[in-house]
């Protein structure tokens, strides 16, 4: 807060534009302690599969990029290794008070709750309760989804009314913060990228059906039914992640298109879990030479248009995303410049 008295400038310290407002300081507490432990309950299960794997951790991390480099199956997939990283981080966000972890953090919560309803879905089917009971990590197995679910209600619960937008008191019903006019063209650029990515993405789904003569049905109940693998993983599984990856893609980018919602922590945090994949997806394709064969059939030229749309696309919403100058997060704004102006005079 910036006051001129006659000739001097007092400068008085307020809530920096990028904390949340301290009414929320329990809910961010919660969420960043609640994220961080289900992150270190994976880290753990990572440690378990390096050790189970019979390599080194050279070697895992080179698997962590180059799919053919691992020397076992892992226990956790990079699904998983990148959302460890991102709960982690939006942990250390949320307890630094910064409102872009809420966005994130409420994506995460959602993600994590999907996968909690998909292996309840599983649980309903006999033969799949009793894996549990006779596997030897069963248990544990379980009890890191029961934590994964707890974790989910939790940040939701604590989040969803942790909102900027409105303020109790006088003036109640009026926005307490509106959307800063310095991101809505960013904003709005991501959506588009997110929307055609999820559009792609959707689009060569509807082909891989069409082509393996897979139902759609049986394809969408390996989305939401645990039991249909019929092998207890931790890992998700190929149909989740194209189908949680498709909607992400799609909802996100009609909320960035609006530039209504502060969704920059969403953007940000899914814009760079897709970038990791797409990167390991690039990896294996240099590794299998693939590159040279691509543009041989229309197909592999098109599958190879979208690898390189994804990339070029996600690193372009990570940088969009975490550009300076978009007010509330950290940039010099107008009224800034202003003030500064006029302190000097």
């Amino acid at each position: 807060m910036v006051m001129q008295d006659g000739g001097t400038v007092d400068v008085r310290p307020g809530t920096a534009p990028g904390r949340a407002a301290p009414e929320h300081g329990n809910a961010y507490l919660a969420t960043g302690l609640s994220l961080a432990l289900y992150g270190g309950t994976l880290i753990a299960w990572t440690v378990y599969g390096i050790a189970q794997g019979g390599g080194g951790f050279g070697d895992f991390l080179e698997g962590l990029f180059n799919p053919g480099a691992s020397p076992a199956s892992q226990v956790l997939g990079p699904y998983e290794w990148s959302f460890t990283v991102v709960f982690l981080v939006i942990a250390g966000l949320a307890l630094a008070q910064r409102r872009v972890a809420r966005s994130a953090a409420l994506l995460s919560a959602l993600l994590l709750l999907a996968v909690s309803v998909r292996e309840g879905v599983g649980l309903l089917d006999a033969a799949y309760r009793d894996q549990y009971r006779n596997d030897p990590l069963g248990g544990w197995t379980l009890a890191t989804r029961g934590l994964g679910l707890v974790v989910a209600v939790v940040v939701l619960c604590a989040m969803l009314p942790a909102s900027e937008r409105r303020r109790s008191g006088p003036g109640k019903g009026r926005p307490a913060v509106r959307p800063d006019a310095g991101w809505r063209r960013p904003s709005r650029i991501c959506g588009v990228l997110f929307l055609l990515l999820g559009l792609a993405r959707l689009g060569w789904t509807v082909r891989d059906l069409t082509a393996s003569g897979l139902g759609a049905a049986h394809y969408l109940r390996g989305a939401v039914d645990g039991s249909l693998l019929g092998t207890l993983d931790l890992a998700a599984t190929v149909e989740f992640t194209t189908v949680s990856s498709v909607a992400v893609l799609l909802v996100l980018g009609v909320l960035a298109l609006r530039a209504r919602h502060d969704v920059r922590g969403a953007l940000l945090v899914f814009a760079g879990v897709e970038l990791y994949l797409t990167v390991r997806t690039v990896v294996w394709l240099t590794v299998t030479d693939f590159f040279n064969r691509s543009f041989e059939t229309t197909e592999g030229a098109l599958s190879m248009a979208t690898t390189a749309y994804a990339l070029a696309a996600m690193t372009s919403v990570v940088v969009l995303g975490t550009g300076r100058g978009f007010g509330s997060y950290g940039g010099l704004r107008a009224d800034g410049f202003r003030a500064a102006r006029a302190g000097r005079s």
